[in-house]
């Protein structure tokens, strides 16, 4: 049955095609967003790991390391750690 003003025909229960088509896009771009937060807080991660992995290594551990391959005397280890302390 066909109602002035509706030219497809559909009456009165034309929204009930539409909810669905809404929720549906709600539903889509939700899960774009969700995604987006994700990738972003993943990156910022990944970021943050390598200036930790960086900053890890303290200058007493360079100086041990130094001292263990034989660049400096045991006399110089003593004197730059006494420097750093």
């Amino acid at each position: 049955m066909m109602y002035p003003g509706n030219p497809m025909g559909w009456g009165n229960s034309g929204w009930l095609w539409w909810m669905p088509m809404g929720l549906m896009m709600l539903l889509f771009w939700g899960l774009v967003i969700v995604v987006l937060i994700l990738l972003v807080r993943w990156l910022w991660t990944q970021g943050q790991g390598r200036a930790d992995a960086q900053i890890a290594e303290t200058p007493l551990d360079v100086l041990k390391k130094r001292y263990a391959r034989g660049e400096i005397t045991k006399e110089e280890f003593d004197r730059i750690k006494q420097d750093i302390l």
